[in-house]
């Protein structure tokens, strides 16, 4: 009994100094990030320094979280993605921590209530990502609209085709405003995959949980001569390389 007391306090303990150190690097991080957006919003029309900036804030935060062991596995494309539609299976809302590692900008595809996060939200403003209201279909309008501005720039947009985080981690339903803007925009579409993410950070648990995880990036897929008509079978074909690269990671470290 003294011993799950034991294993139990020391869970939470780590957990609470893993919470003090990502939001102490969030906080130290915020006044970084506004000098850098003063210095550089007259020029840098694709926010690259302000987005780059505050993915590698949140990288630094996990590399303080003694729970944490997350990194990026496989091959990357031999070219950084730029007029690109990035998606991804979702299993925690310690996904984008992960997928941070990944060493390029893309502009993220966010539900509205991470921007009222204070200093987060205005961190998210400042980096350039796209609030959406989920179930609002003028804000998801707006949101595309925003997304495809960001493409026609060159820069990579980042959207969970499934829409929310799935419970256990299983590969739920996608949705199709990702593949619909690729095709409309001329975008390919880069599929990944994460591992791992779901102990990280369970749904309706603050404590987190000793876990290595994994970001596997697939090959692109163009959108070259494809119409609406083929949203499905983009979506389809995107869905079922996600699935493989999934595979991959969990027989690399089924562990995880």
């Amino acid at each position: 009994m003294s011993t799950a007391a034991d294993t139990s306090l020391s869970h939470t303990l780590w957990s609470v100094w893993s919470w003090f150190a990502i939001g102490s690097t969030l906080l130290l991080g915020f006044p970084v990030l506004c000098v850098l957006f003063v210095v550089t919003a007259p020029f840098d029309r694709r926010r690259y320094v302000t987005g780059r900036a505050f993915r590698l804030i949140g990288v630094t935060a996990t590399w303080l979280a003694p729970a944490w062991d997350f990194g990026v596995e496989g091959d990357l494309p031999e070219d950084k993605p730029r007029r690109t539609v990035c998606v991804s299976n979702h299993c925690s809302a310690a996904d984008p921590f992960l997928l941070s590692y990944l060493p390029w900008e893309m502009k993220w595809l966010s539900k509205t209530s991470n921007f009222k996060i204070p200093f987060v939200g205005w961190m998210l403003r400042m980096a350039g990502d796209v609030e959406v209201v989920r179930g609002d279909s003028d804000s998801a309008k707006s949101a595309m609209a925003r997304c495809r501005t960001w493409l026609e720039r060159g820069v990579p947009v980042m959207i969970f085709p499934e829409g929310t985080r799935s419970k256990e981690g299983e590969l739920l339903p996608f949705k199709e405003g990702a593949f619909r803007l690729a095709i409309e925009s001329g975008a390919d579409i880069l599929p990944m995959a994460v591992c791992g993410t779901c102990t990280a950070l369970a749904k309706h648990d603050w404590r987190l949980h000793r876990t290595q995880a994994r970001v596997r990036v697939g090959e692109p897929i163009a959108t070259d001569g494809l119409t609406l008509d083929d949203v499905d079978a983009l979506k389809a074909h995107a869905r079922d390389v996600i699935e493989e690269l999934r595979g991959q990671l969990r027989r690399s470290a089924p562990a995880s």
